[in-house]
């Protein structure tokens, strides 16, 4: 979790789709219940075998390859993470005091707080290590369910490019999770908020390229994982802008044996969910890749994936955006005029033909995530010096300025978020 623009503050963070009838099945989200005692042991721990159980006997599933290793990451036979007590983490925010809050949502508040880096023991003087702590809004719809899916999910999964969860909190209906502290933000703050600095050029294909191997890594296991939120608000940048993955409790086990998809309720954001995953709720590995195209989309040009302030037809930027990406001389103008011409124009037509492919139709079209940040680091290599000049910056395309957030919609899928505050979205109730 992370500060605005890695400023101080606080901010709302995505609305989501999520069912409004309290008797609604989640299909998309972890059964069976913890039985294990997760409170007052104050010490590293790993949870017990019966929660992990929840993980392995879904129907998606058996599960990860336990102690797997890929490349710059791991995944943990089991999550190796701090129990805290509630009062610890009292103290470590300072009571929950709200100069401490980082972020709202559905889910509840995002607090920043600090604990001893070595112990992880909450500390009362803001020294230490900065922590993001998510606690649980007990009127939440979605919260319990996507607390022990981030657990099951990202307390195993270890990469560079993922953000690190350190512990949880389970006392009564009390419901946390702790995180590192993102110094910088969310990507969508940083290409929307008002009052952010542009990022440039260099930085932002940094940022893809980084989030591009944390989901080429979800991808890469045996048991592959689906993301099913990839979106702007879900990247958070460290204090090098360093791009890693936020928020897995839609994230799924992928499909077995020889099927290509799995079927499930509609869930995740409109304008960055693959349009046969909305039609039809078949999921698939390369609707990722969709979701990631999008996210390219919207950095090459400044512009949310949904806007209903644009131009009629305008709503959905992949839509209207894709004749720009197959034209060297239409991109110019699609670029953010933020970046006044200051990029590589040959690096950006090359971006926007990599992104236009993640943005097909048909899934098998799509380029798996290890093609992506393939493509992305030869991206990166290129050395020209063509520049945007005057074409780059382009003229002020209407909406392009305002940047207007993206509403949300209602049903089985989130529509495209508000401004993150925090390294870990508290998503608003469905």
């Amino acid at each position: 979790m992370g500060n605005i623009c890695g400023g101080s503050g606080k901010d709302r963070v995505a609305e989501d789709f999520r069912p409004s009838s309290p008797g609604t099945t989640m299909t998309s989200k972890t059964s069976g219940s913890i039985t294990t005692s997760l409170s007052t042991t104050g010490k590293l721990s790993s949870v017990g075998s019966s929660f992990m159980a929840s993980a392995s006997s879904r129907s998606t599933s058996g599960g990860f390859d336990e102690g797997a290793k890929y490349s710059d990451g791991q995944i943990l036979e089991a999550p190796n993470l701090r129990t805290f007590t509630f009062v610890e983490l009292k103290t470590a925010t300072k009571n929950f005091r709200p100069d401490s809050v980082l972020g709202e949502g559905g889910f509840g508040r995002v607090y920043k707080g600090w604990v001893d880096e070595k112990t992880m023991a909450p500390t009362r003087n803001s020294t230490g290590m900065v922590v993001a702590v998510k606690k649980l809004n007990s009127e939440s719809m979605q919260g319990f369910e996507e607390w022990q899916s981030e657990i099951n999910f990202l307390g195993r999964l270890s990469h560079p490019n993922l953000v690190k969860l350190l512990g949880y909190c389970w006392e009564d209906k009390e419901l946390l999770l702790v995180y590192e502290f993102m110094a910088k933000g969310s990507l969508e703050n940083h290409l929307f908020r008002r009052g952010c600095a542009p990022l440039s050029w260099e930085l932002r294909l940094k940022i893809a390229i980084g989030a591009a191997r944390g989901l080429a890594f979800l991808h890469a296991s045996e048991k592959q994982v689906i993301y099913r939120d990839f979106k702007a608000s879900n990247i958070l940048l460290d204090a090098n802008y360093n791009a890693k993955l936020s928020d897995f409790g839609l994230a799924k086990l992928g499909p077995t044996g020889s099927n290509s998809h799995i079927t499930t309720r509609v869930m995740g954001t409109y304008g960055y969910a693959a349009p046969e995953y909305v039609a039809t709720g078949h999921l698939y590995v390369k609707s990722d890749v969709y979701g990631f195209g999008v996210v390219m989309l919207e950095m090459l040009s400044g512009q949310r994936a949904l806007d209903p302030n644009r131009p009629s037809g305008q709503l959905s930027l992949a839509d209207w955006a894709k004749p720009y990406l197959a034209d060297r001389r239409r991109l110019a103008r699609l670029m953010d005029p933020r970046f006044e011409g200051q990029y590589n124009s040959r690096q950006a037509f090359q971006a926007a033909q990599l992104t236009l492919g993640c943005l097909a139709g048909d899934p098998r079209s799509r380029p798996s995530m290890k093609e992506v940040v393939e493509t992305l680091e030869r991206v990166e290599a290129v050395k020209s010096r063509a520049r945007g000049g005057g074409s780059g910056s382009g003229s002020g395309r209407a909406g392009a300025a305002a940047h207007h957030r993206s509403p949300r919609v209602g049903g089985g899928a989130r529509a495209a978020s508000r401004p993150a505050a925090n390294g870990h979205n508290a998503r608003p109730a469905r």
